[in-house]
């Protein structure tokens, strides 16, 4: 795979293939707290296989710019992993289709302010990178005793630019 990539902005409906976006959109599910804080309800499908658990774990990842270059992305066949970033900085998100285990039609989006994403189960990404700035994330995946993580090294390597 070699060529260029267009990164567009992060939308849920984009997205879902791939996973969750996380974010607060339209009127709370349930109003709670005497009334003063919006809940906005089950957001996102977490999945930590059968012999798994969650755990959050903090990332501070160095910063990455446009054009960037992809010549590696990974999965976790036995659960999902959410971003949620604490420093407000957009993170680029690379996702590919799988086919028979390689990779395919990556996509490349930009998070928006207040957007976080969860990438479900098996799903192949880019590393984490945060955009411009270094970046502070929590991070809810699966713990576990078994194997889960597969990377896939690309012999051409493909760069992502700003749409």
């Amino acid at each position: 795979m070699s060529g260029r990539l267009t990164a567009k902005p992060l939308s849920a409906a984009a997205f879902a293939p791939y996973g969750d976006v996380i974010e607060v959109a339209g009127a709370p599910d349930k109003m709670i707290n005497q009334g003063m804080c919006g809940r906005h309800h089950d957001r996102a499908v977490l999945d930590f296989g059968p012999d798994g658990r969650a755990g959050i774990s903090l990332f501070d990842a160095k910063a990455r710019h446009l054009p960037h270059k992809v010549d590696m992305v990974e999965r976790h066949p036995e659960g999902s992993q959410a971003f949620v970033p604490v420093s407000g900085v957009p993170m680029l998100v690379v996702v590919a289709d799988d086919d028979g285990g390689v990779p395919v039609n990556p996509k490349a989006f930009i998070s928006q302010p207040g957007q976080s994403i969860n990438l479900h189960r098996g799903i192949w990404h880019g590393v984490l990178a945060p955009l411009g700035a270094p970046g502070q994330y929590i991070v809810v995946d699966r713990i576990g005793t078994s194997p889960n993580l597969e990377e896939h090294w690309f012999k051409e390597p493909f760069t992502v630019v700003a749409d």
